[in-house]
């Protein structure tokens, strides 16, 4: 048998698996690197994080990666080279971090690589399309640590549009027996999870919301040189939102589809937020004024998705993770949206807000090694209950 075999087969029969969750999103902030210690799988899964930590990607890469994220004309030379590009930046990240928590790389049984999305389209001619980068092989191979990654295929290929994930770490982590809990991450697209009390996985609603920090994010490349983001929403704040803007951000089809549904920047970008300001007549708006209006939008959505959902409010926890959790305009938006309801994030629990979907796909990783599908039943339609990461070995 193969030695490489061998070990994977001792990692799933060991009691407590330390396991690597890797993460960076659309808002291309950097990787999150969650390390974690996990004992069982399914529904008798426990998880501790051991250490995170989140890196930014060095000025060139990101400048790369923004020249083809999400970008149709895209050159196939430059894909193919930034795959292996982003493959050894991240192996070489992990190499350096665990030295610096004086983690000797043999002492880690998996790594959970989520990958870059540079395209996500639930609608083209041959069905949902997703594409991340980042090379397993080359991770495992340079870590020496399996590696499992490219999660999201086997969910397309049974049936569902390959985005939002977090809907089976969600179930596993945050099912309650008494309370309805509503599970937001707010990143560059915010998506929910929303799991009744005691319900099975089944009865679980996971979908993309629409946009989260990525508009906001945006404008500020666009418009102010050398910045990524309005920290602290501090330009935000200073501004006035504009109605006429506001509604026309929210008359997309997008918003009618039914549930659950998923997006991304290739309609969520400085292209929508253009066309709806050409719509209304209002391309002469301070900029100010534009994020202050982006980010109400943002909560609007969030608010509008999460509504329909709180059948019992007072028996409802919503708890809120990713970037958006660290916008003050933003959270003092929603908690005013919820006002009979208090908002906190999933620090509250236990999960950091920052750590949250590196962790989600560090328990897919366990779930595929350790566990089977049967925590999630039958499944359902846009959440099949498959194995999800492909294997990559070092050797």
């Amino acid at each position: 048998m193969n030695e490489q075999l061998k070990k994977l087969i001792s990692i799933a029969e060991k009691k407590d698996r330390i396991v690597l969750g890797l993460m960076s999103g659309t808002s291309l902030d950097g990787l999150d690197l969650a390390l974690c210690k996990i004992s069982g799988a399914g529904k008798s899964t426990t998880l501790q994080l051991l250490q995170f930590e989140t890196l930014s990607y060095e000025k060139e890469l990101l400048h790369d990666l923004k020249k083809l994220c999400f970008h149709a004309d895209a050159r196939l030379e430059d894909l193919c080279t930034i795959h292996k590009r982003i493959a050894v930046t991240h192996a070489k990240t992990i190499n350096d971090t665990l030295v610096k928590w004086k983690i000797k790389n043999v002492d880690v049984d998996l790594i959970a690589s989520h990958g870059q999305t540079i395209f996500h389209q639930p609608n083209t001619a041959f069905g949902p399309a997703t594409l991340q980068l980042g090379d397993g092989d080359i991770i495992a191979h340079q870590t020496g640590i399996i590696t499992l990654s490219d999660f999201r295929q086997k969910n397309i290929s049974a049936g569902g549009e390959g985005a939002p994930l977090a809907a089976y770490g969600d179930y596993l982590l945050f099912q309650h027996e008494v309370e309805d809990r509503i599970l937001i991450n707010i990143g560059g697209i915010s998506n929910l999870t929303f799991i009744p009390a005691n319900a099975p996985f089944e009865k679980l609603i996971a979908t993309d919301i629409g946009p989260g920090n990525k508009l906001m994010d945006l404008w500020m490349e666009h418009h102010f040189e050398g910045m990524t983001q309005d920290t602290d929403a501090r330009l935000a704040a200073s501004g006035k939102v504009n109605y006429k803007l506001l509604n026309q951000l929210h008359s997309d089809p997008f918003f009618d589809l039914a549930y659950p549904k998923s997006t991304g920047p290739e309609l969520f970008g400085l292209n929508y937020i253009l066309s709806c300001m050409d719509a209304c007549e209002c391309r002469h708006m301070r900029h100010e004024d534009v994020l202050a209006t982006l980010n109400l939008f943002t909560a609007n959505c969030i608010f509008d998705a999460v509504e329909g959902l709180m059948t019992h409010p007072t028996k409802t926890s919503i708890f809120i993770s990713g970037g958006g959790s660290k916008n003050p305009l933003l959270m003092s938006h929603l908690q005013n949206h919820f006002s009979s309801l208090q908002i906190g994030t999933t620090d509250q629990t236990g999960i950091p807000s920052d750590a949250k979907e590196a962790i989600l796909f560090a328990l897919l990783a366990n779930e595929n090694i350790a566990g089977n599908t049967d925590s999630f039943g039958e499944g359902t339609t846009f959440h099949p209950a498959v194995s999800m990461g492909k294997i990559s070995w070092p050797h």
